[in-house]
């Protein structure tokens, strides 16, 4: 079964702390349980030529289906292209993978120093 991953965007301030919590659920909106899976995220440019940063992964309630991600201050700094995007992926304990959410990251500048 294949699966149509959401899709969300976001602004980021640059050389700003950037956090997200997700949560996995299924078809039918019941949380996922992520016991034995891995949640991967990159942040990319258009072409996927260039990777920017890979997600911080903190796995608050697996059973639930809950993940804390977030982007650094020191790396949403290298975020110098206006627009980047990004993707979540799940891998299952039987190594099946599939995304799960994209989207873009329109970077914006901060002003205070």
């Amino acid at each position: 079964m294949a699966i149509i991953p959401a899709k969300k965007d976001f602004t980021v301030i640059r050389r700003s702390d950037f956090q997200l919590r997700l949560t996995f659920k299924d078809g039918d909106s019941n949380a996922i349980n992520l016991t034995g899976y891995t949640v991967a995220g990159e942040v990319y440019d258009e072409s996927r030529s260039t990777k920017y940063a890979d997600w911080n992964v903190a796995y608050t309630n697996r059973s639930n289906g809950i993940v804390d991600v977030d982007l650094t201050d020191v790396q949403t700094t290298t975020f110098t292209p206006n627009e980047l995007f990004y993707d979540f992926k799940l891998t299952s304990p039987d190594t099946r993978e599939n995304v799960y959410i994209r989207g873009t990251l329109f970077i914006k500048e901060g002003y205070t120093a």
